[in-house]
């Protein structure tokens, strides 16, 4: 295998634990090479997430090397061939070179192998299939380096036997045109996606929320998920998901106000959020997708928040909603209503500039206040206290302890 350029090594390339693991592994006579997503990045100039590498030496043999050097190893798939080293407080996944046996469509059993270009032509895209030196030279197997200049998400060789061999490849194959494409999406990719969809079925919930949610994170992510719509793609895993411009709309909104991207958030727009009192169309898409209870019950909220906020809300509104959402609510509410009224929404950005500076607010009481009044504990002073909650709100949320007391009293 040739080299096919060189970049400078990027700075997390470089560090102190990057080093001394490249160095480890190399200490047995084979070479040893960063691999996939952390290469096609670095050649892109992006920050790199996964640290992986690759080498010919067999996961024992692993082991043993970082052992040797001192470096924390953890087995975490020997049986697939790869093995964690934690140093320098990083994370690096080393997988020896394998070649497909056989595969299911959701799992592959595999043989290692030394040939680098076996290894490269089992992976899924070709902007996937490159291999980094420590001291930068690349190594393109599949055309990578090609297919990241001109925006190309390709399979490796024939698109429906990447696709047979693991059928999350079709998200894959989507989420990587919305971080990494330009202009029409491959053409053979595209057709075996939309040939191969009804296998999304197979796939468990927690892979295709995974996929799903980091799509949605891509810049403008709504052309890509219309091509889904548009392949029967969206159709196999979350129906529901429809409502693509005001995903759109959303994802404009939140960059006229400098609100970070978020995928729970741009998953609850593509479901029609805000859409009334019931979230049970939230919590049915949240079950489906096995989201974590945290995402399930944020999602339940923005579907129903309980609250309005209409364009030219007045500030006794805007207080209410920040009163009952929390301010991450809060804003959730603000930019999808914002969503949903579109470019006449841009009114909406002046209730996150008005209240960024106000706390949240505080209802001044707590049980203690009535039981010091003489009110027996029981049901009867979460009645009182919500009574005086609702004059507290009645009033613009604007009275203090005193008030509040005072209110609590001529209760009493």
């Amino acid at each position: 295998m040739e080299p096919a350029g060189h970049i400078d090594p990027p700075e997390w390339m470089r560090t102190a634990g990057a080093q001394k693991v490249a160095a480890a592994l190399s200490g047995g006579g084979a070479p040893v090479r960063f691999v996939g997503g952390c290469v096609r990045d670095a050649v892109l100039g992006r920050r790199a997430k996964d640290l992986d590498l690759a080498t010919p030496e067999p996961p024992q043999r692993v082991l043993e090397l970082l052992a040797d050097a001192g470096i924390r190893a953890i087995p975490t798939g020997i049986a697939h061939g790869t093995v964690t080293a934690v140093a320098g407080g990083e994370h690096f996944e080393i997988t020896t070179l394998r070649r497909d046996v056989s595969t299911d469509g959701r799992h592959a059993t595999v043989a290692f192998t030394g040939d680098w270009v076996e290894d490269a032509a089992r992976r899924d895209f070709t902007i996937n299939a490159l291999f980094c030196d420590a001291d930068g030279t690349l190594f393109d197997p599949m055309g990578g380096l090609a297919d990241i200049e001109t925006g190309t998400v390709r399979f490796v060789g024939d698109a429906a036997t990447r696709i047979e061999e693991d059928h999350l490849r079709i998200l894959r194959f989507f989420r990587f045109f919305a971080h990494y494409g330009k202009g029409e999406p491959d053409a053979d990719g595209l057709a075996a996606c939309a040939r191969l969809a009804p296998t999304l079925q197979t796939l468990s919930a927690e892979r295709i929320a995974g996929e799903i949610l980091g799509l949605l994170t891509a810049p403008g992510p709504a052309a890509t998920v219309t091509l889904m719509a548009d392949a029967g793609v969206m159709s196999q895993i979350l129906p529901e998901a429809t409502h693509i411009v005001a995903l759109a709309n959303l994802c404009a909104a939140e960059e006229a106000a400098g609100v970070e991207a978020d995928s729970v958030r741009r998953l609850a727009a593509l479901l029609g959020a805000p859409s009334g009192p019931d979230g049970a169309l939230a919590r049915s898409a949240a079950e489906r997708l096995k989201l974590s209870n945290a995402q399930g019950n944020r999602l339940t909220q923005m579907m129903a928040p309980g609250v309005t906020i209409a364009a030219r809300a007045p500030e006794p509104e805007l207080r209410h909603a920040l009163y009952k959402l929390g301010r991450e609510g809060f804003t959730d509410l603000v930019l999808l209503t914002w969503a949903q009224a579109g470019d006449s929404g841009s009114a909406f950005s002046g209730h996150l500039v008005q209240t960024a500076k106000w706390p949240v607010p505080r209802f001044p009481l707590r049980g203690a206040d009535a039981l010091e009044l003489g009110v027996a504990p029981g049901p009867r002073v979460g009645e009182l206290l919500s009574q005086v909650e609702a004059w507290w709100i009645e009033g613009g949320l604007t009275a203090g302890h005193g008030d509040c007391l005072a209110k609590l009293k001529e209760l009493l």
